[in-house]
């Protein structure tokens, strides 16, 4: 990762919320293929606003398109000569992450990165994933094949002029993540930043063993066996899941599997949480835990009303060098049985929510 100034956060979020603290405000405007939680909620708590410019194909959970986290390059074209100077930086999300963990093509970065410096925009890349979705870029983008890993992360960066970073991920880390940047002044503003939040530079609020770990972690996450074991899995549970009927997210992502939960419970209209019906059934069935990723992640605005979100999707985030097959298959056991009584699904209202972010800790209760 070739940046000039690395400053380690406590978090992804944390490193986040300095960037945007930075470069957001009211009246900005900030592009990406598509938010995550944490930075549209880091971005929108300073008053800018979030938009997402995903490629048509990667709001579509059954097309095969090989890229679906692609950013629409003609979208952002678009929006670029639209807002002008309200736009600090333009962000790419890899893999991406809300939108199923789709994989974003090398080409698609060096595009995203050639538009944003043709219209003087900072370039900021969400990398949480990046080893998974460089695996991604050398099994299915021409030309990538016999490279390695390492030159593949090393080409996505280096069109970039910053990145955030949530350790958590594609850094083997319990916790931890940083704020990388190669413009001097906007570093220097970052780490006083940093000071009054996190803790004094060269720790970021971390421990000693957090940043050894870190250090090791992203050592071993460029592992090539690793990553084909990590995706395997993934495709594994994508596979036999798909053979009982259930509604998947295709082709399979880097870090979780997705229920298509929108398609499978139909009866349940969206702003009744069809995925939180799924995610609730599911933990009461099997004990297994897994993330709604839709219109109560989504689906509230700014002004206070409340669309239904792009997808209806449920993540199982899928644990790293921790489940072994009999997991796998336990897993697809519960959703067996969650099929025969899937009909049998209610939806859910929300009884409690925050403005923001909502989905960490509202509370619902049951439709009858």
């Amino acid at each position: 990762m070739p940046f000039d100034y690395i400053i380690p956060t406590h978090q992804g979020r944390a490193a986040e919320a300095i960037l945007f603290s930075l470069l957001g405000g009211k009246g900005k405007n900030i592009p990406s293929n598509t938010h995550f939680d944490t930075t549209r909620g880091n971005v929108e708590a300073g008053g800018a606003m979030a938009h997402d410019l995903v490629i048509a194909e990667g709001k579509d959970p059954a097309n095969l398109h090989p890229f679906k986290g692609n950013m629409g390059l003609e979208k952002l074209e678009a929006y670029l000569i639209e807002y002008g100077d309200s736009v600090p930086c333009v962000m790419l999300t890899i893999t991406n992450n809300a939108g199923g963990g789709q994989p974003v093509s090398l080409e698609n970065i060096q595009a995203v990165s050639k538009l944003a410096k043709a219209h003087g925009r900072l370039f900021i890349i969400d990398g949480c994933r990046f080893a998974e979705n460089a695996y991604f870029i050398k099994l299915r983008e021409p030309g990538q094949g016999e490279r390695s890993i390492e030159d593949i992360v090393r080409d996505c960066f280096s069109c970039a002029d910053g990145m955030t970073m949530s350790a958590k991920k594609d850094a083997f880390a319990n916790i931890g993540g940083w704020l990388a940047l190669n413009d001097p002044d906007l570093a220097e503003l970052a780490r006083a930043r940093l000071v009054q939040t996190e803790g004094f530079p060269t720790y970021g609020g971390l421990a000693g063993r957090d940043l050894d770990a870190i250090a090791q972690g992203l050592v071993e996450i460029v592992d090539e066996n690793y990553l084909h074991y990590r995706i395997r899995t993934n495709e594994y549970i994508v596979e036999r899941l798909d053979a009982f009927g259930i509604p998947v997210v295709k082709p399979a992502g880097g870090h979780a599997v997705f229920i298509d939960a929108r398609a499978w419970l139909g009866h349940i209209p969206p702003l009744e949480y069809p995925g939180q019906a799924v995610a609730t059934a599911l933990y009461e069935i099997g004990g297994i835990r897994s993330c709604e990723i839709g219109s109560v992640m989504f689906g509230r605005q700014l002004d206070g009303s409340e669309i239904p979100a792009a997808m209806d999707l449920v993540r199982l985030a899928i644990p790293r060098r921790t489940y072994t097959q009999s997991h796998a298959d336990y897993v697809v056991e519960a959703f067996g049985e969650l099929a025969e009584v899937k009909d049998l699904l209610r939806g859910y209202r929300i009884t409690k929510e925050q403005k923001l972010m909502r989905h960490f800790t509202c509370e619902f209760t049951p439709l009858s």
